[in-house]
């Protein structure tokens, strides 16, 4: 299964086309969470539109296989969304919605993660790197454990996740450019308001930081999702694209001079 899933990822390098994706993204990850710390649902929903044409256009310069993984990962991303921010009420935004802007802006997270992943210089130390997300990972987990004033199991668990995508999975670069993003993402986020993490799971049993301090592996599953599911996704596309150009086009009527 690793074989398949690095060779479908070898497909999507091309890394002197992207290198301002990640600027692009940290840039409007800045912009968004600031303007929605004080704005209205208005807002909010302009601020989804802009996102959605930045991730667009973004996209424009990506392979398909590329654009079918960030639609997998903005599908999943949105499924975890809405179940455990206005569902579970694990974390809640100012509004207690889910941003119009969060779906799409998971798309840039995922395509800034790629393609610090992808760079040059990432592939060529990924093994360092991968070391130190772990110790500076491995240090903010132990804090939450030990020294928070609300320990922090949750993102104990979730760092426990990307220690392990960064040992076995397929996309190690990805991962740390994942802990790189989503850590500035919550860290800027809930110092702002835009939402707060609970102290709590439903159940009372699990204790959550503001934020989880391992919440970028939850992208490794994402990443995941995507490998395995986006060759199906493109399949089916060809697929259907065949069908269309085959089926027959409806004949045209004469043209009937009705006067005469």
């Amino acid at each position: 299964m690793t074989t398949v899933l690095e060779a479908a990822r070898s497909r999507t390098v091309s890394p002197a086309r992207h290198g301002s994706t990640p600027a692009v993204v940290f840039c409007w990850i800045t912009v968004v969470l600031c303007v929605d710390s004080a704005s209205t649902q208005a807002v909010q929903r302009g601020l989804g539109v802009a996102t959605w044409c930045v991730l667009l256009a973004l996209l424009v310069r990506e392979t398909p296989l590329v654009r079918a993984q960030t639609a997998i990962v903005v599908v999943f991303a949105s499924m975890v969304e809405y179940t455990f921010s206005p569902v579970l009420g694990v974390y809640l935004y100012r509004f207690e919605n889910v941003p119009a802007y969060v779906p799409p802006g998971h798309g840039l997270v995922y395509l800034a993660a790629l393609a610090i992943g992808r760079a040059v210089w990432v592939q060529a130390h990924a093994t360092a790197l991968a070391v130190g997300v772990g110790l500076v990972g491995g240090c903010w987990a132990a804090y939450g454990l030990i020294l928070a004033s609300r320990p922090d199991v949750l993102g104990a668990f979730w760092f426990a996740c990307l220690v392990a995508f960064l040992i076995w999975g397929p996309s190690r670069g990805l991962y740390v450019g994942a802990f790189l993003v989503v850590s500035y993402l919550e860290i800027v986020g809930t110092s702002l308001g835009t939402w707060a993490w609970q102290p709590h799971d439903p159940t009372g049993l699990v204790s959550i930081g503001n934020p989880p301090s391992g919440a970028a592996g939850g992208y490794g599953w994402f990443d995941l999702a995507a490998l395995t599911l986006a060759p199906t996704v493109l399949a089916w596309q060809a697929m259907i694209n065949r069908r269309l150009r085959r089926a027959p086009r409806p004949a045209r009527q004469p043209f009937v001079d009705v006067e005469r």
